[in-house]
């Protein structure tokens, strides 16, 4: 009750947020559905029903992905003196944070199930009633008992990882106050942030998914691994390859994003590149990873246009479905982590401003921080990209 009572009073943009999540439950569980449905309906294609299960991974991690980054930075779930004197610690908002996730979750996935129903012809008395019963097996009956573990995967999955993000997430908390036998000294300026360290694990693995897909792809455009239905043209080796380097991205993004800072603040910097390599140095983790996997997204599509973008090859709605909720996340994603990361800047900028900073000194350094990361981020998608489209272009 309490996290309903939070969300009817949010502001506007946190509830659109919150909606935003919901819509891509929504989205996921209706891809979820489709599968089930083409599972029942073709019992002896079981190894083509499990690809399509797999498949639908993607934009369930990214998901997942986007409901954790608007979690973080829900207002509701920021520690307070006055909730804490009520009992509602860290954790107790951790868990409040979890099932405001979970909520949302589950509206979307109540409407992917009434929305397939009502495609499917199962529900009468509305427009588009059947319109799409081909498509969706209606034909075979739904398994209720498998439906509902299925549209279960996205709540639980989002409120678990909500709640253990905002746990193990640093609390702010206040200094010990002073005895009067204690000398008081000035306190320590913060020391530079320690670089990210898996940067040599995601090259690593970037370079294994291109391997992977090389070895598992033919030249002629057949693969050992064939995938089902529409996409059968696509290999399974351009999938194993292209989770290998998402990952890859991801875990080398911090680094990535941690080397821009350090180059921003070279050859003689003035202020507003110290201001603004500094903040990315110490925003590394926060941004990098979101950065890494849409990175990883934006390659795959351009990879993806390289080789069906000019042909006659059609993937139909479903894949067309997917591949809009797995680019549109993990945008919002990156959009939101920004977002969190100028709510943790706010109180810095204050200060900035009122010692005498100019304004304009903070959009420029905040413009040499999106430009930096665009010049190391974009010829490194371009270059995965290239690399992911070449064997099966040869």
């Amino acid at each position: 009750m309490l996290a309903l009572r939070l969300a009817r009073g949010s502001h506007p943009l946190v509830l659109l947020r919150r909606l935003l999540v919901a819509a891509a439950s929504a989205g996921v569980g209706f891809l979820l559905l489709c599968t089930l449905s083409y599972a029942s309906g073709h019992p002896t294609h079981s190894t083509g029903a499990l690809l399509r299960l797999l498949w639908c991974f993607a934009p369930l991690a990214a998901t997942v992905q986007f409901a954790v980054a608007v979690a973080r930075t829900d207002p509701s779930a920021r520690p307070r003196s006055a909730l804490s004197a009520v009992g509602l610690g860290p954790v107790r908002l951790a868990a409040l944070a979890a099932v405001s996730t979970a909520v949302s979750c589950t509206l979307g996935s109540a409407v992917a199930l009434l929305f397939f129903l009502h495609l499917r012809g199962d529900l009468s008395g509305l427009p588009f009633d059947g319109a799409a019963a081909g498509l969706l097996g209606a034909d075979a009956p739904l398994p209720l008992g498998a439906a509902l573990v299925l549209l279960a995967l996205v709540p639980v999955a989002a409120a678990t990882a909500s709640g253990l993000s905002l746990r193990t997430g640093p609390v702010p908390t206040a200094p010990p106050a002073a005895t009067s036998s204690e000398v008081r000294t000035e306190p320590e300026p913060p020391g530079p942030a320690d670089p990210p360290t898996g940067l040599p694990w995601g090259v690593a693995l970037i370079a294994a998914g291109l391997a992977v897909e090389a070895y598992l792809s033919r030249g002629d455009g057949q693969s050992l691994l064939p995938l089902p239905g529409r996409i059968d043209a696509t290999p399974a080796g351009v999938l194993t390859g292209w989770t290998l380097a998402a990952i890859g991205l991801a875990l080398a993004g911090p680094g990535l994003t941690y080397f821009c800072g350090r180059l921003l603040q070279s050859v003689r910097p003035g202020a507003v590149r110290l201001l603004a390599g500094r903040v990315l140095m110490d925003e590394a983790r926060r941004i990098g990873r979101p950065l890494g996997v849409i990175c990883a997204v934006l390659s795959a599509a351009v990879a993806a246009h390289a080789l069906y973008g000019a042909g006659e090859h059609s993937f139909g709605p479903l894949t067309a479905l997917g591949a809009v909720l797995v680019l549109g996340c993990t945008t919002a994603t990156l959009l939101t982590s920004a977002l969190e990361t100028r709510q943790a800047r706010s109180e810095v900028s204050g200060t900035l401003l009122r010692l005498g900073a100019p304004a304009s000194a903070l959009r420029v350094s905040a413009a040499l921080r999106a430009a930096v990361l665009v010049l190391v981020f974009a010829p490194l998608t371009w270059l995965i990209a290239e690399l992911a489209a070449l064997p099966l272009t040869i």
